[in-house]
């Protein structure tokens, strides 16, 4: 089965066949990995939970962890272009993407800008990456960043950290002429930002909620889904007037406010009818029917605190699980594999993840271990998703957005 490398999603890589243009700005010196570990740190307070947000211009302190993993790159030659089935990861950890193989480790990196969150990859071999303070475009088959489009929102100074301020969820129109990212606004609401893929500038700006984790879009292009982390919502845009519409997902309701840790994370749209789905803590799944805002609950299993998702074409879910919120009565990180009727395997994993990719044939699964919270580590953990078996690979600087090239 064939992916669907979101219209989502996140989102990360509904695609194009445009004749790609000339690049407007010189090509950027590339990023080789050191080969020792690098070593980063979590925020102090909880991404899904807490108090409240961290100070939005404090950098995060350096801090040995055991699930760190070492990485060096092999570079291509210059003329030699990316492989198919080349693994992409946004290094939230540093200012770059890391160009994966997916048996070997990292292949090179491309320095985009500071914090990168979300990525999108279009048919014409273009990736769309948000960073905290702009988009950046990179040509993945030559692997060097071809523009920079600064976003029309003020969130604040371009800093790091899990509160940053900027880019977070990101996607792309099926027909390629669009992206549109949702902008974090410290201590406010977010925005969803338009852009011309053609002329490379934010066209509109939309209101949306708070922290806008995960951005989609509908398969025929005409809304696109903003999933608002702390408004407990997510933000319905039509594509053709930019009106947009709030419809709460709270399955366990808003008690906490933005100390509650049962909030929205990512949503994928499923294929045969265009609902989304938005997994809570390996229990629910809110079924969301857009048009109507009119949502069902289905159960789910893994019992753990769900961040990613993504879909492919047959409806198969992917939900990444990023461990317990109570040690002593959930269960630990995972991926849950669940298929259109309603049937999950469920994958044990080593450590916390944030999101996750699929294969083209379908049968390995790429969950990136940066995760927005503390315990990140530097890297992926390869699933085979016939037999179970994992294996951990080595990936940048704590790697969140993913995307099959």
């Amino acid at each position: 089965m064939k992916p669907v490398r979101a219209p989502r999603s996140r989102r990360r890589t509904s695609r194009s066949p445009r004749v790609p243009r000339v690049p407007r700005v010189p090509r950027v010196s590339r990023v080789a990995l050191s080969a020792g570990v690098a070593l980063l740190a979590a925020s102090a307070l909880a991404g899904c939970g807490g108090s409240g947000p961290a100070s939005a211009d404090t950098a995060e302190p350096s801090r040995a962890t055991a699930t760190d993993t070492a990485t060096t790159t092999t570079p291509l030659p210059a003329e030699q272009h990316t492989p198919e089935g080349t693994l992409l990861v946004a290094d939230f950890g540093s200012d770059t993407v890391t160009f994966v193989d997916p048996e070997r480790g990292p292949i090179e990196s491309v320095r985009v800008g500071k914090a990168p969150y979300g990525l999108t990859v279009g048919e014409d071999g273009r990736a769309w990456v948000a960073t905290a303070d702009a988009v950046a475009v990179v040509d993945t088959r030559t692997r060097e960043r071809v523009d920079r489009i600064p976003y029309e929102t003020e969130s604040g100074p371009a800093t790091t950290g899990e509160y940053r301020g900027g880019g977070m969820g990101i996607a792309l129109s099926p027909d390629g002429d669009h992206a549109y990212v949702g902008v974090n606004v410290p201590d406010g609401n977010g925005t969803l930002e338009v852009i011309d893929t053609e002329k490379r500038e934010v066209t509109d700006t939309v209101p949306v909620g708070r922290r806008p984790f995960d951005v989609d879009v509908s398969k025929d292009g005409g809304e696109i889904y903003a999933t608002n982390h702390d408004s407990f919502d997510v933000t319905v845009v039509r594509a053709d007037s930019l009106k947009p519409r709030r419809i709460e997902v709270a399955p366990y309701g808003t008690e906490g406010g933005l100390g509650s840790w049962l909030k929205p994370h990512y949503a994928a749209v499923r294929p045969s009818d265009g609902k989304l789905l938005l997994p809570f803590e390996g229990e629910k799944l809110v079924v969301l029917d857009p048009r109507t805002g009119k949502s069902g609950i289905e159960p789910m299993t893994a019992d753990t605190h769900q961040h990613g998702a993504q879909i492919t074409d047959d409806g198969t879910l992917f939900a990444v699980g990023t461990g317990p919120i109570n040690p002593s009565s959930d269960k630990g990180p995972s991926l849950t594999m669940r298929t259109k009727d309603g049937k999950e395997k469920v994958f044990p994993l080593e450590g916390p993840h944030e999101d996750v990719a699929v294969s083209a044939d379908g049968r390995t699964a790429y969950v990136t271990g940066g995760f927005t919270r503390d315990g990140f580590w530097n890297g992926i953990t390869v699933i085979d998703l016939e037999d179970g078996d994992t294996r951990r690979l080595p990936a940048g600087e704590r790697p969140l957005g993913i995307a099959v090239l």
